[in-house]
């Protein structure tokens, strides 16, 4: 049996102060569970050199904050406190690398839809996350599939705020793809084109052109996949943000999938069609080694993307 990859995890950052693992818990009656009424964000911090460093704190703090705003909940932390407590969760389960997994939630209060009389309550886990879609998936690829169920649309459910909720829609896409022996699947978006996989963004490569979907296409906007649409730029490769059709998954060049779990995995097939030759392309290979080499610590910062984890201070009686 695998081993939990919450084994030797001791704490958990809860409305303020660290809580042990086993009693980091929610009440049966809490608004989240009975209405979906929570909002989180995934970040990964890396081993470096020079220590942990968190991949684009601010941005995922900030997109928390905004995914808050949509569903009019008020984070009773400032985003700095936020930043402080990612800090010691990290450090007072010893750890070099991880996923960092903020959520914010309407605790035990009424009963019935209405949220605004429960609590807005917020909690940080953090565990070791290795490859999401397999250990050899960044290096061989993936098979995908295109999924039956489609993307809410805009004026459902809005796909810009990171909701729990939103993720029964990707629970289905998920369930579906791996029941059919594929490892993920891509969804469409109400009006059938292209938007994203369960849980990550999608990009296409056509003649050593980067294509992926706009917002419109019912996407969360990734900020693993802005960091690739920068790379890229700096690549002099050209990027184009259009809807796409679903045909156009089985006659690109390359494709990959791209987000905090994934980082920047490969797809090799689509509904069993070889993507390209059936392995990873140059694009994708460029692009997923300058990805790598930065957020490891191999390659300068030059864009102010790591934020290290400073070692505690120790007070001197």
């Amino acid at each position: 049996m695998a081993q939990s990859p919450f084994e030797g995890i001791k704490w958990v950052w809860m409305n303020g102060r660290l809580v042990e693992f086993e009693k980091a818990t929610v009440h049966v009656m809490a608004h989240a569970l009975h209405y979906g009424s929570g909002l989180f964000e995934g970040i990964r911090c890396y081993k470096t050199p020079a220590g942990p460093a968190i991949f684009r704190l601010e941005e995922h703090l900030k997109r928390l904050e905004n995914s808050c705003k949509v569903y009019r909940m008020q984070i009773p932390f400032s985003r700095a406190e936020l930043t402080q407590a990612c800090f010691e969760a990290i450090r007072a389960n010893e750890l070099e690398e991880c996923y960092i997994r903020p959520i914010v939630y309407r605790g035990f209060g009424t009963v019935g839809i209405n949220p605004l009389k429960s609590p807005v309550e917020v909690a940080i886990a953090v565990w070791p996350w290795g490859r999401y879609l397999g250990d050899d998936a960044i290096e061989k690829g993936v098979d995908a599939c295109v999924s039956s169920w489609r993307r809410s649309g805009l004026g459902s459910s809005p796909a810009l705020a990171k909701a729990t909720a939103n993720y029964l829609n990707s629970q289905l896409i998920k369930m579906e793809a791996i029941a059919d022996g594929y490892a993920e699947g891509i969804a469409l978006d109400s009006n059938g084109y292209v938007s994203e996989g369960s849980g990550e963004n999608i990009f296409l490569v056509q003649d050593g052109v980067l294509y992926t979907p706009p917002v419109s296409s019912s996407i969360l906007p990734g900020i693993t996949r802005g960091s690739i649409q920068t790379l890229a730029e700096e690549m002099g490769i050209e990027i184009r943000r259009v809807a796409i059709p679903r045909g156009m998954l089985y006659t690109c060049d390359e494709a990959f999938f791209t987000g905090t779990a994934v980082e920047v995995t490969p797809i090799r097939s689509i509904d069993r069609v070889e993507v390209g030759d059936g392995q990873p392309g140059p694009i994708t290979r460029r692009l997923t080694a300058e990805f790598l080499a930065l957020t490891r610590g191999e390659k300068p910062d030059r864009h102010g993307w790591l934020t290290r984890v400073p070692a505690a201070v120790v007070e001197v009686s």
